[in-house]
């Protein structure tokens, strides 16, 4: 079965062996290129638009959901305009950030 785990197999984890190996990052340091640009690549889907869509989403989903049902429109008609409301909710907030 397996081995009990004793310190001294512990010993290669201590700060200082630990040090020894990997030297502490140094908050000064600049990220590399690629790093950043990359970052910069992944700014269209934000945190905050994507709340701000879903904040404005959800209770016109609702009222797009009991008028669709009150008027017996098809279910698959009714999941396209929803995901068209998604899509228009996301580009709205996304114009937003750049007002």
């Amino acid at each position: 079965m397996g081995r009990q785990t004793e310190s001294r197999d512990l010993r290669s984890l201590e700060r200082r062996s630990m040090y020894s190996i990997f030297h502490p990052l140094d908050t000064n340091e600049r990220l590399p290129r690629e790093l950043v640009l990359e970052g910069r690549r992944h700014r269209l889907f934000g945190i905050r638009q994507l709340e701000m869509a879903g904040y404005l989403y959800l209770p016109c989903l609702v009222l797009l959901v009991v008028f669709l049902a009150s008027i017996g429109v098809n279910p698959l008609i009714a999941f396209a305009v929803a995901g068209l409301l998604l899509v228009g909710f996301y580009v709205y907030s996304l114009a937003a950030r750049y007002r």
